[in-house]
């Protein structure tokens, strides 16, 4: 009997500590390797855990834009290797749809006074400067709007495609001219 009674208290020990642990991670932000939801989108931070795919190691890589979903998938290896977090147009000035390219028009930072918006990290992809991967925006001071930053994860530009800052960059550093881009 005593040591059924050992064996009744190391259980419910074992217990407590497994949903003490699990009540205490509740609160954190996951780190699946997978993009957050957009509910808990981090726009500073890219939208994976794990590194960025090394676009020299990519067999024909290409980028797919999800407007339903909001994400942009990079391609290579005959399969997605990352996930970004973005958002693509509102109803008012919907992101194109269709098969496009990287063009040769690039910066690390931009401000359109009649919008009175700029983003760092632009990369165009249609239109020759007018429609942009591009971190979310920026006042005419280069300082990162919050309200629409936060916005990340839904439809809510004037028809780029924002990104993440971290996102943004990878996009600027290293995506070369010509590669595919599909928007659908």
């Amino acid at each position: 009997m005593k040591k059924f009674l050992v064996f009744i208290v190391a259980i419910t020990a074992v217990c407590l500590a497994a949903f003490s642990v699990r009540d205490s991670m509740a609160g954190q932000k996951k780190t699946t390797g997978t993009p957050n939801d957009s509910s808990n989108v981090s726009w500073q931070e890219p939208s994976e855990t794990k590194a960025y795919p090394k676009w020299k190691n990519l067999s024909k890589p290409w980028i797919y834009v999800s407007i339903k979903q909001q994400k942009v998938y990079i391609h290579g290896n005959g399969k997605v290797q990352y996930i970004m977090n973005c958002s693509t147009g509102s109803k008012s000035s919907p992101t194109p749809r269709g098969t496009f390219h990287i063009q040769h028009e690039r910066g690390l930072s931009f401000y359109n006074a009649s919008s009175k918006e700029g983003a760092h990290y632009w990369v165009s992809w249609l239109g020759h400067g007018v429609y942009l991967f591009h971190s979310v925006p920026t006042n005419k001071r280069g300082q990162y709007v919050v309200s629409e930053a936060n916005k990340l994860g839904t439809p809510a530009s004037h028809g780029c495609v924002r990104l993440t800052i971290s996102d943004a960059k990878w996009m600027y550093k290293t995506v070369p001219y010509h590669t595919k881009v599909v928007v659908h």
